[in-house]
């Protein structure tokens, strides 16, 4: 009896604990529902001058109308936060230094690099100086998006997970969001001056114009058919690092990592090249790839200056000015890539005892301000910071020196909102200038108009370079010894180089060098790319021919044949000779998978691609280790991919004469040392039990792409990721493609026929998991299946009055 009452009992409190987890998951369930973006309905309020529109079709696209481009940035500020809220607030808090608030004690590393730049602060300051109808502009879109977030029935879901509440936005946080993207861009160039002022201080002048070449037979400037700079001479000797393993602690022997960060492409066609007339302007930006992704895309209607009805259709930033980022307005369709010009410099500071708290910059001795500064973290009690400053910038350490960080971003006049005369623009020559002016990080402006004209400028924030400062990054003062500044003030607008309707009628920027002339000294060489893609894609649009079209343009971003690997295959195969395999097996098998399985591309079934890639690598490992593992002193980010991406140019040329001088101690010849660089990488290929007949490129480029929240907890990556999708294509190639870096969008139109516009991305609309747009497109991005880029018929309508 008392046997049968406890089999009873257990029976009832196992339904009762079933019946409470599924109370559980309901309630989780019906929460997460309560924070999905209203759709449809209407809605009310006193800032508005008159009704707007927010009409969504199937994929969540919003056109948005209104009388006003005030009502616009309202309406756009209440579907970012209700779609993209926690993305929003993360962009303003890297750039503020405040992620430790979140996400506890491991975000403080960063928060105290962010932090040293004061950007809230300076936030203050630039908004002080916007005029009135700036500051409203970025008022009504933080109005919108306080709005947005109280309306949800639910806080975003993220902040249940975090145990924190959304703080309210600001004017100025939409400011952060644009540092927040300096950092992006611009971020490595402190690593990079430190890298290079180490090298300067450990090669002689021959050594360092040989190992720092300003340019590469691979570079594809606007301004020439090709460079005409003669290569350095191989010096008669080597640094004494070159090629040393026994300083390099085993973490770094043990594996060999590929650097996907690379750039961003974009091109146009003159109107007589397209089959309409009118230019063809494409766009590919290549950025860390998360969920959801960076870019929102919308389409804007509002009446103009004379009352005409203006269409504006493209991306926008969640959190940045309500701006169209890159997209068409009926005249004009402009597009950015990263300029990587020289945008700060390290000026190394002096002290002694006879001048207690001050530091001697180049113009004399001067008392840094003093700011405390309070980093919030979560878990445990605030950290103190004290930051000093001096009139070139923040002061910062590095292997036992102080500089001061003379950067761009510093300026008040880094940041404004002339990009609305960009949109606004109805010419090619109206939409260089106001690119010019942009207040955002220097980019590389690719822009054409209906009539058929095409440009190129820098759009964003350069640095006026006195005599001494112009000329390639090799030829600036290099950090660590002694530099002075070589900028006081940013360049003039109108002064920034520009190229129009060149002949050939096409122009194609991809992170590379852009000029061969004299007005390359106005940008210098802040980390340009080795210029393989460039020459590619440049290449790969003229084969398009004249009378081409939208869709073909847009084929061209897919192109990822192996043309750079190629050569690297090439010198394999030679080095891995008859007498190299003989009675190796692993060798053996390396030749006969990169001769078998190739097929001329970055494609997921090739071994051969990965073969080839991996030995690059493992070849820049062996030769630069002992290099790397001294700069990573001075800053984790510092290396010699960052202090030149021509690496690969120098390699080259050695293995091609093979100079006794620099073949490194412990190899016999130069094959023995390819020969060490195969054996290194079937290591690193096999580590995990791959048979390296299976190892294919789509097994190590596979997207890893997932919502920041699963890195915290992994265990919703399940449902916060995309799936494990193997990609096609690389870095040195047009369709650039790693497991977490990539095209965030890809985009092409024509002015004035933006029916014809394609467009595709790597993840949805919408930030929430529940959301039927939280990785909407993303099947389609992989394949490269381009979707219009104009929003299709209205599913849903949100109407806004007064």
């Amino acid at each position: 009896m008392a046997r049968r009452a406890w089999l009873i009992w257990t029976r009832r409190l196992g339904l009762l604990l079933v019946a409470l987890l599924a109370l559980a998951v309901l309630g989780g369930w019906l929460f997460l529902r309560a924070s999905l973006a209203q759709l449809d309905g209407k809605r009310t309020s006193p800032l508005l001058s008159g009704s707007v529109t927010v009409a969504r079709d199937a994929n969540g696209v919003p056109t948005i109308s209104g009388a006003n481009r005030l009502d616009l940035a309202y309406a756009t500020g209440f579907v970012h936060a209700q779609e993209r809220f926690f993305q929003m607030d993360l962009l303003r808090r890297s750039a503020a230094g405040e992620l430790a608030e979140l996400f506890g004690p491991k975000a403080l590393p960063l928060d105290r690099s962010h932090r040293l730049h004061r950007f809230r602060a300076r936030a203050a300051e630039v908004l002080a100086r916007l005029g009135p109808q700036e500051r409203a502009f970025l008022e009504r879109y933080a109005a919108g998006v306080n709005d947005g977030v109280n309306a949800l029935g639910a806080r975003p879901f993220e902040y249940a997970l975090t145990g924190a509440a959304p703080r309210p936005w600001t004017a100025a946080d939409s400011l952060l969001v644009v540092w927040a993207m300096y950092f992006d861009l611009q971020g490595n160039q402190e690593a990079r001056e430190l890298a290079r002022g180490w090298l300067a201080r450990n090669l002689d002048p021959a050594q360092r114009a040989f190992l720092l070449p300003e340019a590469s037979q691979w570079d594809a400037p606007l301004d020439a058919p090709a460079l005409s700079l003669a290569p350095a001479a191989i010096p008669a000797t080597a640094p004494a690092w070159w090629g040393r393993k026994e300083a390099v602690p085993p973490r770094q022997l043990a594996g060999v990592g590929f650097v996907d960060s690379v750039g961003s492409n974009n091109y146009a066609l003159a109107g007589s090249r397209s089959s309409s007339g009118a230019a063809i302007v494409s766009d590919d930006m290549h950025l860390g790839l998360q969920l959801p992704n960076i870019w929102y895309r919308l389409a804007l209607r509002f009446p103009d200056a004379q009352g005409a009805q203006r269409r504006v259709v493209g991306v926008s930033l969640p959190g940045a000015p309500p701006l169209v980022i890159v997209g068409s307005n009926g005249h004009v369709a402009w597009s950015f890539t990263n300029s990587y010009a020289d945008t700060l410099d390290l000026v190394r500071l002096d002290t002694d005892g006879d001048h207690a708290g001050q530091v001697r910059l180049p113009s004399g001795w001067e008392t840094p301000a003093e700011h405390a500064e309070t980093i919030l973290v979560k878990g445990q009690a605030p950290e103190r910071l004290s930051v000093r400053e001096t009139s070139l910038g923040p002061i910062r350490e590095a292997g036992g020196t102080l500089y001061a960080v003379h950067w761009v971003a510093h300026s008040p006049q880094a940041l404004n909102l002339e990009h609305l005369k960009l949109e606004s623009s109805t010419t090619l020559d109206e939409a260089l200038a106001a690119g010019a002016a942009d207040g955002i990080p220097a980019q590389n402006i690719v822009a054409g108009d209906d009539h058929g004209n095409i440009g190129w400028t820098v759009a964003g924030a350069l640095p006026r370079r006195d005599e001494a400062g112009r000329g390639l990054a090799v030829s600036f003062p290099l950090a660590g010894e002694g530099a002075a500044p070589t900028w006081r003030e940013l360049l003039a607008p109108a002064a920034h180089p520009r190229v129009v309707n060149p002949p050939g009628g096409q122009l194609v920027t991809a992170n590379s060098r852009q000029l061969s002339g004299p007005d390359a000294q106005l940008l210098g060489d802040g980390g340009f790319d080795l210029g393989a893609r460039a020459s590619q894609l440049r290449d790969g649009v003229r084969r398009l021919g004249d009378k081409t079209d939208v869709p073909a343009v847009f084929r061209a971003a897919l192109d990822d044949r192996a043309l750079y690997v190629a050569g690297w295959r090439d010198r394999l195969l030679r080095a891995l000779d008859d007498r190299a395999v003989a009675g190796h097996a692993g060798r053996a098998e390396f030749r006969r998978m990169l001769k078998d399985s190739w097929d001329g591309h970055a494609s997921t079934a090739s071994v051969g691609y990965r073969l080839a890639q991996q030995f690059r690598w493992s070849l820049y490992e062996l030769l630069f280790a002992g290099a790397n593992a001294e700069m990573e002193k001075l800053d984790p980010k510092a290396s010699m991919v960052v202090a030149t991406s021509r690496w690969p140019a120098v390699l080259e040329r050695l293995l091609d004469e093979r100079p006794a001088a620099w073949l490194p101690p412990g190899y016999a010849s130069w094959q023995d040392l390819q020969l060490a660089a195969v054996d290194r990488a079937i290591l690193e290929m096999t580590k995990d039990g791959t048979p390296l007949a299976q190892a294919t490129w789509g097994q190590r480029n596979t997207a890893a792409i997932a919502h920041p929240i699963s890195m915290a907890l992994p265990f919703l990556k399940r449902w916060l990721a995309v799936p494990p999708d193997q990609l096609p294509g690389d870095a040195n190639m047009p369709r650039v493609a790693g497991p977490k870096f990539g095209q965030s969008e890809r985009l092409t139109v024509s002015p004035g026929r933006e029916e014809e516009g394609l467009y595709d991305m790597p993840g949805g609309q919408s930030g929430h998991p529940l959301s039927p747009w939280f990785l909407r497109g993303h099947e389609d991005w992989v394949k490269g299946t381009p979707t219009p880029l104009l929003p299709g018929p209205a599913v849903h309508t949100l109407l806004f009055s007064r």
